[in-house]
């Protein structure tokens, strides 16, 4: 499964890598957030009867130093009359300045390691590629064509949505699956909104339970769809000025799960020197 991440279609490139990177400066708040996960849906094709499970997300770094991620996504899935945990964890750091990305991500079904991707990716500016580098599953080297990187991407995100913008499309590359290649987004933003009145996530969030938020809307595309194609991962969440996320819903085609903030810890800054 791909953790939080966007959207749709055809392939648009986005702006100015430097106007992202400058835009980096004082925006993302470094934090962890926790997430219950259940089952909203599940089609009779996917045999699945029972879903629950946690997800819990750390965000540190700056700027100036990079940013690290920290993620884990463990369901425990139901079908028929067997049981299975997953759990998918992801350690990745990101220099927006530079355009550099690592990342290693271990999955395991019932405490047994079921796949390790791990990697690196660098932007070519001057070549319009993303050179990627990988460990594992197999050594290799290869190029693509250029695309945001996550970070980078989220910076993005917030600053077409202070501008008003709408509906936007581009190349995003995560690390996830094999690690071989980008994926085609949409992201659908809606205007800024207060919360409501009885919200309960909002007053999990602490010092943004009054704050305002942007809907979202985004979906993955396989760069090689065509037409009408189906994506294969979509997500919705409610998302602040500094980064944090929450009210997830995921949708992976059969069947669908929903993420509730259950806690979020917010961190000291670190300092740019």
């Amino acid at each position: 499964m791909r953790k939080l991440a966007i959207a749709v279609a055809v392939l648009v490139s986005a702006g100015p890598v430097t106007t992202v990177a400058q835009a980096a400066t004082g925006i993302l708040a470094t934090h962890r957030a926790v997430y219950d996960l259940s089952l909203k849906s599940a089609t009779e094709r996917s045999g699945i009867s029972g879903m629950a499970g946690r997800m819990v997300y750390e965000f540190n770094g700056s700027a100036c130093d990079g940013y690290t991620v920290s993620f884990r996504f463990v369901t425990q899935v139901i079908t028929g009359n067997e049981s299975r945990v997953t759990d998918q964890q992801t350690t990745t750091f990101e220099d927006v300045r530079d355009r550099t990305f690592r990342f290693v991500t271990r999955s395991y079904v019932d405490e047994t390691l079921d796949r390790e991707t791990r990697g690196s990716a660098r932007g070519q500016d001057q070549d319009g590629e993303l050179a990627i580098t990988l460990e594992q599953p197999e050594k290799t080297t290869l190029s693509i064509p250029d695309a945001r990187l996550p970070t980078e991407h989220l910076l993005e995100m917030i600053e077409r949505a202070k501008a008003g913008e709408r509906f936007y499309e581009s190349r995003l590359y995560d690390g996830s699956d094999g690690g071989d290649k980008a994926m085609i987004t949409t992201s659908i933003l809606g205007a800024r909104q207060a919360p409501e009145a009885g919200d309960e996530e909002a007053a999990v969030a602490g010092d943004l339970a009054d704050k305002r938020f942007w809907p979202v809307s985004m979906s993955y595309f396989e760069e090689s769809a065509e037409g009408d194609g189906l994506p294969v991962y979509s997500i919705s969440f409610k998302l602040y000025d500094n980064g944090v996320t929450r009210d997830l819903t995921m949708d992976y085609g059969d069947f669908v799960l929903e993420g509730e903030l259950a806690a979020l810890e917010m961190f000291e800054p670190e300092p740019c020197e």
